[in-house]
């Protein structure tokens, strides 16, 4: 189970921070993203890590301004999110995929929305121009 939280309603230039609280699997044995969807617009995978090993993902749109952390001992991982811009409106998903051995982590990060195995109930981000 995923648990989203954080999203809000800010302007642009402005500052969020996401939490995704996962329980009743093996945290470290996952990778963690988190996805964003505008109405009308393709789910987008925007960061995520591999919670073992700390290999983290960022899509070119969010490169520099936004940063992916995990506090192992709290099963939680976090996205810190600045400089925050319009069209980072969207809402905002954490979805965790288990690892596979032999596989590089890089890869596991990048798979497509449909092979995670958990998802959590998404929390909007708004940002105002």
């Amino acid at each position: 189970q995923l648990q989203a939280s954080g999203g809000g309603l800010v302007q642009a230039g402005g500052s969020l921070k996401l939490s995704c609280a996962a329980s009743g699997f093996t945290f470290d044995d996952y990778a963690i993203s988190w996805f964003r969807q505008a109405p009308g617009k393709e789910r987008e995978g925007v960061s995520g890590i591999s919670v073992g090993d700390g290999t983290t993902y960022y899509a070119d749109s969010v490169k520099g301004r936004f940063t992916i952390s995990s506090d192992n001992a709290k099963n939680t991982v976090y996205l810190q999110m600045n400089s925050l811009k319009p069209e980072d409106t969207a809402g905002y998903f954490c979805a965790a995929i288990r690892r596979r051995a032999g596989v590089h982590s890089i890869v596991v990060l990048t798979s497509d929305w449909y092979d995670y195995n958990y998802w959590g109930q998404g929390t909007q981000v708004t940002v105002s121009s």
